[in-house]
């Protein structure tokens, strides 16, 4: 005899699709939103936290992805070391993949890009602690292929890009679920482009920042 499927409540729904997952994927966005942003670490600039959040000094979105971009010299390492330093006040390990090593903040020298990506998931999935991971820089760590190859650069085109791609879609959910913020160095380099309309977009686009198109969707503040 065929059963038929009854009635089953949002609650009743919600718990059978987390239960499926294995994880609290599905909320009630009247109790739990978890796309919103509860908490800031400071940037140490209160005109630069004011304009993040209107209404609030807000900073770096905690349980995100943030990117910090910018041509040499323009202070990019000092905010990030400000943001480590104000993170830590608030309780908040510190990774920092190009910088010191001082009490609570661990430094480790990126090899590659993979190794980067690699070790941010490890870590997310061998502690509960809250941590800041910054990488200094995007721009300069090169991927295994780059390491490995000649300095002919139209030998690994667009791979550090697909890396990127990949690794994000995989790591943007575990950094909110443990809170934890991914803070992006990236150079600013001049963008040189082809074709009939070169010169317009270079005149509206001057700059790019290596790394692809999929960091920009990952990305939830760009500095």
């Amino acid at each position: 005899k065929e059963v038929k499927a009854g009635r089953v409540d949002m609650s009743a729904m919600r718990a059978m699709i987390n239960k499926k997952a294995g994880r609290n994927v599905a909320h009630d966005l009247r109790e739990d939103n978890p796309t919103a942003v509860k908490q800031w670490i400071p940037t140490g600039s209160r005109w630069l936290d004011s304009i993040v959040c209107k209404g609030k000094y807000a900073g770096i979105p905690v349980g995100k992805v943030t990117e910090l971009a910018g041509l040499e010299a323009t202070g990019k390492s000092f905010l990030a070391a400000t943001c480590a330093a104000n993170a830590q006040r608030m309780g908040i390990g510190v990774m920092e993949k190009a910088g010191c090593d001082l009490g609570s903040m661990m430094y480790v020298q990126a090899q590659s890009v993979e190794f980067v990506l690699e070790t941010i998931e490890e870590l997310l999935g061998a502690t509960d602690d809250q941590l800041l991971f910054i990488w200094d820089s995007l721009a300069f760590t090169p991927s295994v292929s780059d390491v490995a190859g000649d300095f002919n650069p139209q030998s690994s085109v667009a791979t550090k890009a697909r890396i990127l791609a990949k690794a994000m879609s995989k790591l943007v959910i575990p950094l909110a679920d443990k809170k934890a913020t991914f803070l992006v160095l990236n150079q600013l380099k001049t963008n040189i482009p082809h074709g009939p309309m070169a010169r317009q977009i270079a005149m509206t686009t001057p700059y790019i920042t290596p790394g692809g198109k999929a960091m920009h969707y990952a990305y939830s503040l760009r500095i």
